[in-house]
């Protein structure tokens, strides 16, 4: 049975808000130096599927003027209340009413918009020399964490997406990167994008681990029930390890330039 994109689970993708206090208290900012290269002081950003507002809330302490569009209205009630401009609807279907912006970025959230469309419309939006930036937070725990939280999902969650995830001989991000770049070629307007990687450590105690999991999207629907069976298996092998692990984060980032449009001359 063929396996639909991302951006067509709609359920999954507006299923975040149902813990924006958590999503925003867990999940992990975005390095300083991506922040800078992406936007600075006095630029007009455009922050897609922009959540809770975690990366448009850095780009603005980096002197930025953000505008939030966001699908779930519990997450773009969350950003509101945090100061943030937030319009509710799917970047797709957004409608720009004439609007321009240096940068169109998107935190953790590229996947879950059309590849073509989402281009397509950032390049509608951008001002000539604008910037498309697209980046994920991948975590990736210690192999003997991985392999021990790989054998609680064989138990609790066997057929799921997590599972497959972490099972998985190719990189999912490097899979995202590539889909999101074959977008920005379809849909034209921008220059070549470049790739970017970086990494870092970080240790989280069991408490702080089990806390970040139910925001994920292999996990955010499900039954009570099978999410409390999944979380007591984790935290047993978390203690099993020792009470800790440390994750590496890996911040993939996909950025392109549009390109200025061609007019002929008189």
């Amino acid at each position: 049975m063929p396996t639909l994109p991302p951006h067509e689970h709609r359920t999954m993708a507006e299923s975040f808000g149902i813990d924006p206090g958590r999503y925003d208290r867990t999940r992990p900012r975005y390095p300083a130096e991506l922040i800078a290269a992406i936007a600075g002081d006095g630029l007009d950003v455009l922050s897609v599927g922009c959540g809770t507002g975690i990366d448009a809330r850095q780009f603005q302490a980096a002197g930025a003027r953000v505008l939030g569009v966001e699908p779930d209205a519990r997450m773009a009630a969350f950003a509101r209340d945090r100061g943030l401009e937030v319009e509710v609807s799917t970047f797709e279907t957004w409608d720009p009413a004439g609007r321009h912006f240096d940068v169109v970025a998107a935190g953790q959230a590229w996947h879950w918009v059309d590849p073509v469309a989402g281009a397509a419309r950032a390049a509608e939006v951008l001002r000539p020399g604008g910037r498309l930036a697209v980046f994920w937070n991948a975590a990736q725990p210690p192999p003997a964490a991985a392999e021990a939280f790989a054998e609680v999902y064989r138990r609790v969650l066997p057929d799921s997406m997590a599972l497959r995830a972490m099972t998985a001989t190719a990189d999912p991000y490097g899979q995202m990167l590539d889909s999101a770049a074959d977008g920005i070629a379809t849909a034209g307007g921008f220059g070549d994008p470049v790739r970017s990687r970086i990494e870092r450590d970080q240790t989280h105690t069991r408490d702080e681990w089990l806390d970040v999991l139910p925001t994920q999207g292999a996990h955010t629907l499900l039954e009570q029930e099978k999410l409390d069976e999944l979380l007591a298996g984790i935290g047993a092998a978390i203690d099993a390890l020792g009470g800790e692990l440390t994750v590496r984060y890996t911040t993939v980032a996909l950025i392109a330039d549009r390109v200025p449009v061609w007019t002929p001359g008189p």
